[in-house]
């Protein structure tokens, strides 16, 4: 029997209302001895505790199946002061409860298949999204939108293996003489579809960890004023003297909804300062990573900065007030700027899929080798047998994204379609 575990689900602190979530196989019996009687859904009770009443609650009970880890789950909604959530916590640890480990309600679902790997991560992505898109995406992935891609693409190269498997140990029976047609057409279809997700995969990526944009150009063009702007604060030093900026400085903001790291960097120029060598070399590779660069230029001539814009990278005069310039002191074009960037970036989140983390991107990769290995030894008759291991291999790439394959799939397939289980 395990154990029955309990732990604030709500945030530490005062609030008016905390929630005490309760889990396991005990849970109506310890949430009994501190209610009296459980409601069959939901009511109103007093808790107690040695004849002390601790707090009146509402208490809402979930059977085993119906609740979040798929067990019997009791959740005490109660007042939320530090005295009331320690004491009801010491009752339910006396009563025979166990403090829960970091994580481990969401463990318990995934055990008992209430979410999948991919699920968990969404929702793990979803407590720690700070912006619309992020929330968006992490949704998404929680909601199952990347379970459901790879349940198809299974389903597609289960069928494929089946029919190759059949024609290889069921020869004599009714089977179609030549199945390459359709295994050639579930094989080409997944791998399509494969390809389409790991491109979007990179940009889905930068939506979850945030996307960066470099503010580059010589030293006193206005950077860190620029950067000041932008973060509504005095985020980096300013000042007449040139060389001031000597590291990166990162902040950290949300533009419309998009999560978006901007960089100040130091002043590129020739200079015989070790330390600031060191910073514009830093710089540079920061600026060439950072999926927009904002050049800030006294001619809008870049030229000698040692970086070379791309397609949609912004090159505007810096401490300016007419067009074609930027003045993080008056905020003159810094509308302009901010829209260039969000209509870039929302073109890119466009390209998005299900995908969102490098895992989930490698076990593609694998599975993508694996099947492009099955292509290459389709037009050999005599090795199915290694085309069908090749699939196999490809689905326990996919098992990894989801954690879940077998090979009952694969014979149940075979049976039910062929009607071999005579």
């Amino acid at each position: 029997m395990s154990d029955t575990i309990f732990a604030l689900a709500s945030a530490r602190g005062k609030a008016g209302v905390s929630v005490i979530r309760l889990s396991g196989e005990q849970a109506f019996d310890i949430a009994a001895k501190l209610c009296g009687d459980v409601p069959k859904d939901r009511g109103l009770r007093f808790l107690r505790a040695d004849g002390v009443v601790l707090d009146q609650a509402l208490v809402l009970t979930f059977v085993q199946g119906a609740s979040f880890t798929g067990e019997q789950v009791v959740e005490f909604q109660c007042h939320g002061s530090p005295a009331v959530i320690a004491s009801v916590c010491e009752a339910l640890s006396v009563a025979g409860g166990r403090l829960a480990d970091p994580g481990e309600f969401t463990r318990r679902a995934l055990e008992n298949e209430r979410l999948d790997l991919s699920q968990v991560e969404g929702l793990s992505d979803l407590i720690e999204a700070e912006t619309e898109a992020q929330r968006k995406q992490a949704f998404a992935l929680m909601d199952g939108g990347l379970t459901q891609k790879v349940e198809r693409w299974r389903t597609d190269l289960i069928r494929a293996a089946a029919l190759i498997e059949a024609t290889i140990d069921f020869a004599d029976e009714d089977v179609p003489v030549d199945v390459s047609p359709e295994v050639s057409a579930l094989i080409i279809g997944v791998s399509e579809d494969l390809s389409q997700e790991i491109r979007g995969s990179f940009v889905a990526e930068r939506v979850r960890d945030g996307f960066e944009v470099a503010i580059i150009g010589p030293p006193n063009i206005g950077k860190s004023t620029l950067l000041n702007a932008l973060a509504g604060r005095q985020a980096a030093i300013t000042s007449e003297i040139a060389g001031t900026t000597r590291d990166v400085i990162e902040v950290r903001m949300d533009l419309e909804g998009i999560p978006v790291t901007v960089l100040d960097t130091a002043g590129l120029r020739e200079t015989d300062d070790t330390i600031e060598a060191l910073g514009i070399d830093l710089a540079r590779k920061r600026a060439e990573a950072a999926d927009i660069r904002v050049f800030l230029t006294v001619d809008e001539n870049t030229g000698g900065f040692g970086v070379f814009p791309q397609d949609t990278d912004l090159i505007l005069k810096g401490k300016a007030d007419e067009g074609g310039g930027v003045s993080g002191k008056t905020g003159a074009g810094l509308d302009q700027m901010i829209g260039h960037i969000t209509q870039i970036l929302s073109t890119r989140i466009a390209l998005t899929q299900s995908a969102v983390r490098l895992r989930h991107r490698t076990a593609m990769e694998d599975a993508m080798g694996y099947i492009t290995a099955a292509v290459a030894l389709m037009d050999d008759e005599d090795d199915g047998a290694l085309v069908a291991m090749e699939l196999n291999t490809a689905l326990h790439a996919m098992n990894s994204i989801i954690g879940r394959v077998g090979v009952e799939d694969l014979l149940d397939e075979i049976f039910a379609s062929f009607c071999l289980g005579k």
